[in-house]
């Protein structure tokens, strides 16, 4: 694979998370997508939405690309590896993520009702300096285009 860096590497991941989500669009599913990503550039885990399909809220991107990730490396930890996230994470999917160890998210479209920047006070933090680092707006345009149609549709469809 070739070593890419900053943007175009988060460009490229982000692509491959909205992947993910076009095929939770395609199953009657939120479409969320979410990508694992180690230090090398390598790809540990995915996951899309499939809440609908498990009965469970647990079923988030984010929960199915942890639990991915940790069947492959047979470990909880994901030190230094990056999770790409369609959609801002919501509190249980920002613990999961900090719980595992991740160094960063990268995100891009803010959700304005059940995304983590709604609880007003800090994370707390069971790791002592806990430097989890998060960027967001990567491919925003593209991640809420296709939430839009998702829920255009339903509407239309719903009556």
């Amino acid at each position: 694979m070739q070593t890419i860096f900053g943007h175009e590497r988060d460009l490229f991941f982000m692509h491959l998370a909205l992947q993910e989500a076009q095929r939770a669009y395609e199953q009657d599913e939120v479409p969320v997508g979410a990508l694992i990503v180690d230090a090398d550039g390598e790809i540990i885990g995915r996951g899309y939405n499939q809440v609908e399909a498990q009965h469970t809220q647990i079923a988030h991107a984010e929960m199915v690309a942890l639990q991915d990730a940790g069947n492959r490396l047979q470990d909880w930890r994901f030190n230094n590896c990056w999770i790409y996230i369609t959609l801002e994470p919501c509190s249980m999917c920002m613990h999961a993520i900090r719980l595992h160890r991740l160094a960063g998210i990268i995100y891009g479209a803010d959700s304005p009702l059940f995304g983590f920047h709604l609880d007003k006070k800090e994370f707390d933090s069971v790791y002592k300096n806990d430097t989890i680092q998060i960027l967001y707006g990567i491919e925003k345009e593209k991640s809420e285009q296709l939430l839009r149609q998702f829920f255009k549709n339903k509407r239309k469809n719903d009556g």
